[in-house]
């Protein structure tokens, strides 16, 4: 499925910064492309839609991740499969600092949840996952542990 049928817009992060009420980030993915091959990624083996422990979240560097500019790619996957649901490029500064109000949402929270992804075709909810980890890799394939989220006592 190709890059360009996704956008992503996040929510609910500026408070980290300006100080206000904590909230819980969101990324919003509107899908602009063939919703049935969308559909089918988003369906496991036995027929039902994948639930949030069924996905994973990532985002591949293509660059240095200190470096001004870099970008990267934001996956979710099939954590049974391997397959990609869905890929964006996105600059990767604005994806960390994303990760960041994640991680600060969860310490103002009592819920295990860090993170909302929802996905929307034609401006309708399709799905939404709670997330709590969300990965981030260097360009050779290296977790980068200090830049993901990952919450405490899961071993990767």
């Amino acid at each position: 499925m190709r890059r360009e049928y996704f956008t992503l817009d996040v929510r609910g992060i500026d408070w980290v910064d300006e100080g206000g009420e904590p909230a819980t980030p969101t990324v919003v993915i509107d899908f602009e492309g063939p919703v049935d091959e969308l559909e089918e990624r988003l369906t496991g083996f036995d027929g039902e839609r994948l639930s949030a422990s069924q996905t994973d979240v990532a985002l591949r560097l293509q660059g240095d991740v200190e470096a001004p500019g870099t970008t990267g790619v934001v996956s979710v996957t099939n954590r049974t499969t391997g397959d990609f649901v869905l890929e964006l490029n996105e600059e990767a500064e604005d994806v960390l600092r994303f990760i960041r109000a994640a991680r600060a949402y969860g310490k103002e929270s009592e819920s295990d949840e860090r993170y909302r992804v929802l996905i929307r075709v034609e401006g309708e909810e399709l799905i939404t996952y709670e997330k709590s980890t969300f990965l981030v890799y260097d360009e050779e394939g290296n977790l980068l542990r200090q830049h993901s989220l990952i919450p405490s006592g899961v071993e990767l």
